[in-house]
Order: structure tokens, then C-alpha cells, then sequence
């Protein structure tokens, strides 16, 4: 074995990157083509296309009795084994609850039964996720973490056979873990990364700090995004290009340090730490993919994945139900229950009807993972950012119902003898959802990338001040060609037809086809919206965020409708609770379409020119004198910790479960 690179006298500097290299670093990790149908996708284009939701898909019948075991046994096991309120006490999931997991194969849940895990669909992955997270939510974090992002999945979608023969049945019964690619300067500008790996014989020597490394505390094995230097002239002697590239690593390697183990306003559980590797060898036979296939690699693996949140957020939500209904049927104010009266009940009302849009969004979209028919990639990140929105939301009316109660721990109402229940710890449990895997705020600039995909393939050389005349004139034929024909179909459709969707309206039911009516006439008044700002816009449009969040926030609407809807007709026709369903169904649509018209008013109608001249002077400290009057309880140091690459000098607080 070769000794590692000599290292320089002083570290390397962080990569200085423009916002132009920034971005055309995120657009070349993105799956450019679309090879399978979309409904999301159509829908930003004006074509609502319900034939690609309904029929409502099923699960293929061994799929549910296995999912329906596994199921059993997990709920069992919640409630026998786990203690939630100890975890919430200790700050730490207990080594025996961990080892039962694996036992029950739960950190399997998502791998292929022939190299020992369960096999699970997507959607019983989701309904397992709902159930251990509403036992507890750090428990939930665990095991996603686990398989929706770390070793498993990018493994099962981008890993040789001998990557999996090796690390597939370690995943599956006994190893934990993690994906490590933020860095403590780098959140969701990967184009910074600084970690870097590079290749020296058969390995490659990693060096850098990963910050907020989800199961880093206990976890065996490691994805690892790395940049590995671009060699001269283009390929190096093993055919590597370089780039942000993804690795599996031993997380007992020598070099590997976990310098911290981090605390948070929620999920007191949750294993998540700092993680230093210096001059740590991988083998070159642990890289996933290609050189400079990493980012690529985590934003695939992460279309699927993204689904884990709203599932435990669909689980909060049928729990916040659960609390208020119980809560405000014995709970009374002014002669007759608090349920009773409106203000309380139109609370209830929201999280009944918003929990049933939201398991319906989740199960729509998990089976169409499953059958992988269609292109999910803009659902499921849908799902993410409504549930994660959404289920907030729910769990602050729920602390609203319960009063002082709602503010109250579990704990301490336990200790004066009443029900612990803990609506607080829900409330700061869930408020990390709306920042994991991708912020509410970038999460509407990735869905509005997607929603106006259209429109840059046919004319983004346009407004690319890189294009030389030619090209810009290429691209306006090809654009007047494509808006010659998409443009009339934005004018009248189905949604003008007082008997289109007629199915959705069967006798003594509340008539959901109006609904969907209005959902195909939004579509082509959001397609059209879209048109009028690039046209006012064009090159600018990208700095409109404000804009373009409330395009994304209609289109999640709209979704949330249109699956609420045909989840309803699927329980009828399964005669499953149909008739409620489709009163929860009814009451979501009309909650929803408050909101699309608030949303659509606030396209044109809004404070955003302000707002930015507002920043510029706070920026600018043409406020300061507003700050008077007040302490700041801050402590001292860096705002951003230093990250330099180099030995640790700090004890290493990896902990190995079993």
C-alpha cells in the first residue's frame, strides 16, 4: 500500500464558486429527461391528466400480507418495547431498543428478501415509518435515515453486484447507516463542498468535516460525498474526471472521528453529529458510480426517499386527531364540550380533513413508486414539502386545543396526575421536517425548477446570456412553434363541462367532481400564470422566489385535491368507510380552494419589491437603532465553526451499538 499524499503546509481554501457555477453545478446533478409519465409535471403545464391517478393503483396481494405481518409485529413491539417518554427523558434511544429493530428486521424494511431484509413496498415501508414514529419520532428519524438515503438505496439503485452482495445483508440485520454531505459552510449549495478525496493507488484518502450527520453517532457504515480533484487534462490514469462523488465507508476507519454529538429543540433521540475524517482510506471499490456521479446519485436516491417524511408526518397527524378528539369531548367550557364550539371544531375539522389528504397524497404517490409507471420525482417532493408544512400546522392547532395543556411536558402533567400527553414535544419534534432533506424554501425553487422544465428546454437559450444570436434565434422559432400549440389548450377543458367527472358524484354522497373541475380549471390558470412571468420576466424569473413559492404552494394544492378526491372514490367502491371519506374529502377540497385563491391573489398582489428593499437596509444597518432596548443571551464565537481539514483534537464520541 502506497503512503497517502503529503499533505500541504496550510489547509485548502474552501472552492470559490459563483452563483452562475453554483447553479450550473445543481442542473447537471438533475435528471434531465422525462421518460415516464408525470401527472405533477402536467399538472404545471395546464393538462390536467387524472387518468394517470385514477383508478386509484393497488398493492399486489402477497405485497399486503407481508406488509400486514411486518406490521403487526412493529405495532406490537411499539408498544411493548419502546418507552417514549424515556427517550424523550435520556435524550437517547436505548441500546435494547435499537438491538430489538434489528431483531425485528426494521433497518431491512426497504432491502430485497435475498439478501435478508423484508422486501417491503414503498407503501408499507410508509405505513411502518407512521407507526414507530408515532411511538417516537427519533426512532422514525433512525430508520429512515437509515434506508431511505444511506447505504441501502443508493446501493439498490446505483451499486455494482458485488457492492451489494457485500454490504446489502450488513444493512439488512446488524449495521446502521448514515449519509454524510453537509458541511458546516455547506448546506444546500453542494457546489462548495470542500471534503475532499483523492486517489492515491487502489484507494482514495479522505479529508473534510461533515456537519449534522443523522445516525454518524452509531452508525457502522457511511455514504460519504467527497470532491475528488479534476486531473490535468481531463481523465487521470484510472479514467477518473473528477467531481462530488459517493462513497461507502467504514465508520470504524482510523482517521474517522465523531467530535460532537449534536442537541436539538426536537427529537432528543436522534444520533446526529459532527464527523472529521482525516486521511481516511477508502477503497477505490467502495465508490458508487463514477467520479463526479455523487450529487446526481443523492438527488435520485432522494425521490424516493423524500417520502419518509410525510409518512411520519401523516402519522402525527392521525395522532393529533386522535388527541383532540378524545381531548375535546370532555374538556368543557360554557355548558357543552369544547368540540362544540366553532372556533375549536373548525380546528378539528382541519386536522381530520388534512390528515386524510395527506395519507392519500402519501399512498398515491408511494404506489406509483412501487409500480414504477410514472415519474414521481416532482410528487414525492410535493409530499414533502406540503406534509412537512402541513403536519406543523396540525400539531400547532392541537397544542391550541389542549390550552395550557398544549404547552405543558408530558412529564409534568404526569406528575400533577393527569394524562401525560405529550402535544409540545409533537410540535418541536416535527418542526425539523420543514428544514430535513431539503428546506420548505429550496424545496420550492427544486419544484419550480422541474414545473418550468418545458419551458427551458424550448427556450431557455433565450434569456442564457452565454448564447450567441444564433442559438437565441434557434431557440425563439422553436419556442413559437411549441407555445403556437400549448398556448390555445390553456383557454377552455373539461373543467367548463357541468358533467365532466361525473364518477365522482354518486347518490347520497357529497359531489367531489366539482371539485375536480375546479382543480382542472386552476391547472390551466396556474400554466397560464407561469407563461405571463417568464414572458415579463424571463432572465429575472429565477430571482423571483417569492413568485415561484406560490406557484409551487398551488401545485401542492391542487395535488392534495386531486388525490384526496380519488382516494375517496376508492374507499367507496371498496365499500371501506366510503361515505366519510368522501365528507373528509369534500371538507379538504373546500379548505383547499380558501387557500389556492388566497395563494393566486398573493401572485400579483404581494409586498416581495418591499420586502427586498426592507433587507437591503437591515442588511445595511439602516435599522440597527430598532434593536435597542433588548440583551442578546447569545454566547460568544464564530458564527459558522471552523472546518479546516486536518487531525481532530477532540475525543471521539462514536458509540457502537451491540
Amino acid at each position: 500500500m502506497s503512503a497517502p499524499p503529503t499533505p500541504s503546509s496550510s489547509p485548502p481554501s474552501r472552492p470559490t464558486v459563483t452563483e452562475r457555477e453554483a447553479r450550473q453545478v445543481a442542473e447537471a446533478a438533475r435528471e434531465q429527461d422525462w421518460r415516464k409519465p408525470s401527472f405533477a409535471k402536467e399538472l404545471f403545464l395546464g393538462r390536467f391528466r387524472l387518468d394517470l391517478l385514477h383508478p386509484h393503483p393497488l398493492p399486489a396481494d402477497q405485497d399486503v400480507q407481508r406488509g400486514e405481518e411486518f406490521l403487526a409485529k412493529l405495532r406490537d413491539f411499539c408498544e411493548t418495547k419502546i418507552d417514549g417518554a424515556v427517550i424523550e427523558r435520556d435524550a437517547r434511544i436505548p441500546d435494547d431498543v435499537i438491538t430489538g429493530l434489528k431483531e425485528l428486521g426494521a433497518f431491512g424494511m426497504k432491502i430485497d428478501t435475498k439478501y435478508g431484509g423484508l422486501g417491503l413496498t414503498q407503501v408499507y415501508y410508509n405505513k411502518a415509518l407512521a407507526l414507530v414514529g408515532s411511538a417516537n419520532a427519533a426512532i422514525g428519524a433512525l430508520l429512515s435515515a437509515h434506508q431511505s438515503i444511506g447505504v441501502p438505496q443508493p446501493l439498490k439503485m446505483f451499486g455494482t453486484q458485488e457492492q451489494k452482495d457485500t454490504f446489502l445483508p450488513r444493512c439488512a440485520r446488524t449495521d446502521i447507516s448514515a449519509f454524510l454531505l453537509t458541511e458546516p459552510d455547506v448546506g444546500s449549495d453542494p457546489a462548495r463542498l470542500a471534503t475532499t478525496a483523492v486517489r492515491d493507488g487502489d484507494d482514495y484518502v479522505l479529508d473534510g468535516v461533515k456537519l449534522w450527520t443523522t445516525n454518524g453517532v452509531v452508525a457502522d457504515l457511511l455514504v460519504v460525498m467527497a470532491r475528488v480533484p479534476k486531473p490535468e487534462g481531463g481523465k487521470d490514469a484510472a479514467g477518473g474526471k473528477g467531481g462530488i462523488t459517493a462513497f461507502v465507508v467504514e465508520a470504524a476507519s482510523e482517521g474517522i472521528t465523531v467530535e460532537n454529538r449534536n442537541a436539538f429543540m426536537g427529537l432528543r433521540g436522534l444520533e446526529n453529529g459532527v464527523t472529521r475524517f482525516h486521511r481516511v482510506r477508502v477503497p477505490a471499490a467502495n465508490r458508487i458510480g463514477p467520479e463526479g456521479a455523487g450529487l446526481k446519485i443523492a438527488l435520485t436516491t432522494l425521490n424516493t426517499g423524500r417520502l419518509s417524511l410525510p409518512a411520519m408526518c401523516v402519522g402525527a397527524g392521525k395522532w393529533c386527531l386522535k388527541i383532540a378528539r378524545e381531548w375535546s369531548a370532555v374538556r368543557e367550557q360554557w355548558g357543552k364540550p369544547v368540540a362544540l364550539h366553532e372556533a375549536v371544531g373548525s380546528k378539528i375539522s382541519f386536522i381530520a380533513a388534512t390528515t386524510f389528504a395527506l395519507e392519500a397524497v402519501l399512498d398515491l404517490s408511494s404506489q406509483m413508486a412501487d409500480e414504477d409507471r410514472n415519474d414521481i420525482r416532482i410528487e414525492a417532493a410535493l409530499a414533502k414539502l406540503y406534509g412537512s408544512e402541513m403536519a406543523c400546522l396540525m400539531a400547532d392547532e392541537l397544542v391550541q386545543i389542549r390550552g395550557g395543556r398544549g404547552f405543558e411536558t408530558a412529564a409534568s402533567l404526569e406528575a400533577r396526575g393527569e394524562r401525560a400527553v405529550p402535544a409540545e414535544q409533537l410540535l418541536r419534534d416535527l418542526r425539523i421536517n420543514r428544514i430535513f432533506e431539503g428546506s420548505t424554501e429550496i424545496m420550492h425553487l427544486l419544484i419550480a425548477r422541474e414545473a418550468v422544465d418545458a419551458h427551458l428546454s424550448v427556450a431557455g437559450d433565450l434569456i442564457d446570456p452565454d448564447k450567441t444570436l444564433s442559438d437565441k434565434a434557434r431557440a425563439g422559432a422553436q419556442a413559437g412553434v411549441f407555445y403556437a400549440k400549448w398556448l390555445p389548450k390553456l383557454v377552455a377543458g373539461p373543467g367548463q363541462l357541468p358533467r365532466s367527472y361525473a364518477d365522482f358524484h354518486p347518490s347520497g354522497h357529497p359531489d367531489l367532481s366539482s371539485h375536480l373541475r375546479y382543480a382542472e380549471r386552476t391547472a390551466r390558470k396556474l400554466a397560464r400564470s407561469t407563461f405571463y412571468a417568464m414572458s415579463r420576466w424571463q432572465g429575472r424569473m429565477e430571482t423571483k422566489q417569492g413568485f415561484l413559492g406560490r406557484i409551487v404552494d398551488i401545485g401542492a394544492e391542487l395535488f392534495a385535491m386531486s388525490a384526496a378526491c380519488v382516494r375517496a372514490e376508492h374507499l367507496r367502491v371498496k365499500d371501506d368507510h366510503g361515505r366519510e371519506a368522501y365528507q373528509l374529502a369534500d371538507a379538504f377540497c373546500r379548505q383547499s380552494r380558501i387557500r389556492v385563491e388566497e395563494l393566486f391573489g398573493r401572485l400579483w398582489s404581494n409586498t416581495d419589491d418591499l420586502d427586498r428593499k426592507v433587507v437591503k437596509g437591515v442588511l445595511g444597518g439602516a435599522y440597527e437603532w430598532l434593536e435597542e432596548g433588548v440583551v442578546d443571551p447569545s454566547g460568544t464565537g464564530p458564527w459558522i465553526a471552523e472546518a479546516a481539514p486536518g487531525p481532530s483534537r477532540r475525543e471521539n464520541v462514536r458509540r457502537a451499538i451491540g
